[in-house]
């Protein structure tokens, strides 16, 4: 998971960060915002409209909703954030969320190198 604060959501906005973010030739599950359209020009888009279905076979967004339960869930405990701090807390749920199946402090001294105490 990748995650990163933007300051709209055009779609001029959202290709740059896919484009900086990703491989070309991709596969992008969407919903069906209009602003995604651009995507098809770096892979393959499957978009889902949620009026009409929640999932189509293996096309779902169930991976996104599934981290953004995750991170509003940790995030109301601070009972409030800063603006100019809130991309940091955002990034704190992107490293619990790609690292939520392994022993954190393992993890955290694993980067931090052996001479760590």
């Amino acid at each position: 998971m990748y995650v990163t604060v933007v300051e709209n959501v055009s779609a001029a906005s959202l290709m740059t960060q896919i484009e900086e973010r990703t491989k070309k030739g991709s596969v992008f599950d969407t919903d069906s915002f209009t602003n995604y359209r651009s995507v098809k020009q770096y892979g393959k888009h499957r978009a889902v409209n949620h009026s009409e279905e929640f999932a189509r076979g293996r096309v779902h967004i169930n991976g996104i909703e599934g981290f953004w339960s995750f991170a509003k869930e940790r995030m109301a405990k601070y009972h409030g954030m800063s603006e100019e701090l809130f991309w940091l807390y955002l990034k704190e749920q992107e490293f619990r969320f790609n690292y939520r199946n392994e022993n954190l402090l393992q993890t955290l001294e694993n980067w931090l190198g052996p001479d760590f105490d």
